[in-house]
């Protein structure tokens, strides 16, 4: 009899049963969820097939970032963030280019038989950060707003730019490889971010027309409203897939397209969709402890190590302290803003992909890598998030209302984070 069900499931009940306390204390729900998955192990659960290979785990990482891709594009305020992108583009325009050139320079400088290609391979796939690790940091009330949405915002868009970066990335490193040619490599890249656009673009308005359309003469009952959503990533995917184009760069499109042809924040209709990509988030964390990182911790190397503690410092908190030139942020900021780039989500399930879909000679190093840097972020993140957003916050407060710093106290438009009931006031 297996019994992987029952603990799986035992594992979510019993996180949800003192969720309430742990949102109070160091300890997140990732973290429980990773040494759970480090503890039951590849003994326990795997009486089935869970190798990173398994269509069982390739699923559950597909399903899930596809959801949270959505989600994560479709609360972002488009028209609000035109009006207050300075300090998100400075993240995501010189800070995200800056993250992937240092996390490559520090790749091949670590590891000299690592190509520059597949260097960058693995500058990408530690590139996107996961806000949901450090949800103290985007929650607490006391943090100026402006750098709480910052991170937010971040967080809500470098996954899904990372995708065709990556995509891209692995087609140079396979031509590099002798794996591909370079005309088939290039024709698959623009296949797969060509209709992964069209097919986002098609879901989100459709999903988008539902909501509007049928909404307007009353046709969906409340329970319905909940599930478009997750239908329309659904459908995103499922659009882009079959033509040879990325499903998460359409669930991404289709997200944007939904939230912006809906002119509000759709968190009263997205909170199933979100809650389903919480509880596959959750489970995609017990797999990475059980499968990717717990048999991988007896061959940790120094070097994989080092890169880890790296990149979660000068690869990350270099280029945003330059981002920041110019922007007037105080030195605490740009700490602050350096240090919380957590990275979680979309690093593993990248990982995934990695192994199912590329040839690269060097792989295991850079899934070792990949796999020790998630691990150590979910421990330092979530553990640092509440007594550092606290210092940061008792920081900005102490200033009189009238004296607080000037780039950090610009009022801004709230946009919601992951989970959060929607906001319909806008600071």
């Amino acid at each position: 009899m297996h019994w992987t069900l029952a603990i799986v499931a035992g594992a979510v009940l019993t996180v949800a049963s003192f969720s309430r306390l742990l949102s109070g204390t160091p300890v997140t729900p990732a973290m429980v969820f990773v040494a759970i998955g480090i503890l039951v192990g590849p003994r326990v659960i795997g009486e089935i097939d869970l190798s990173p290979l398994s269509s069982t785990v390739r699923v559950l990482a597909e399903a899930t970032l596809t959801l949270v891709l959505f989600s994560d594009a479709s609360r972002i305020d488009l028209r609000a963030l035109r009006r207050d992108y300075h300090l998100p583009a400075r993240l995501l325009g010189i800070g995200l280019p800056l993250t992937i050139v240092a996390g490559a320079v520090a790749a091949t400088a670590l590891y000299p038989e690592l190509p520059v290609a597949e260097a960058v391979v693995l500058a990408i796939l530690l590139a996107p950060t996961d806000a949901a690790l450090g949800q103290a940091v985007v929650t607490e009330p006391r943090l100026p707003l402006r750098i709480r949405q910052g991170l937010n915002v971040e967080s809500g868009l470098n996954d899904g730019i990372c995708v065709p970066l990556l995509l891209i990335a692995l087609a140079v490193a396979d031509v590099d490889a002798d794996v591909q040619t370079g005309h088939y490599a290039v024709t698959v890249v623009l296949e797969e971010i060509g209709y992964g656009i069209l097919g986002g673009i098609a879901a989100g308005a459709a999903a988008a027309a539902v909501v509007v359309l049928a909404g307007r003469r009353r046709l969906i009952t409340p329970m319905w409203m909940q599930i478009i959503p997750v239908a329309g990533a659904a459908l995103a995917y499922g659009i882009a897939d079959p033509l040879g184009g990325s499903g998460f760069i359409a669930a991404f499109v289709a997200g944007m397209t939904f939230g912006a042809l809906l002119r509000r924040d759709p968190g009263d209709i997205a909170a199933f969709g979100e809650q389903a990509g919480g509880l596959l988030s959750a489970l995609t964390f017990l797999a990475f402890g059980a499968i990717l990182l717990g048999p991988e911790l007896g061959h940790v190397t120094w070097q994989a190590a080092l890169y880890a503690v790296l990149s979660l410092t000068v690869v990350r908190m270099l280029p945003v302290v330059i981002a920041l030139i110019g922007s007037g942020a105080r030195w605490q900021t740009a700490a602050f803003l350096g240090w919380f780039g957590p990275r979680g989500l979309a690093s593993i399930v990248f990982a995934v992909l990695i192994v199912e879909e590329a040839n690269l000679p060097h792989t295991p190093t850079i899934l070792l890598a990949t796999y020790i840097t998630v691990g150590l972020s979910v421990l330092a993140h979530g553990v640092s998030a509440a007594p550092l957003a606290i210092r940061y916050a008792r920081w900005f407060t102490a200033h009189p209302e009238n004296a607080r710093p000037a780039m950090e106290s610009v009022r801004v438009a709230v946009h919601r984070a992951r989970g959060q009931p929607a906001a319909s006031d806008r600071m």
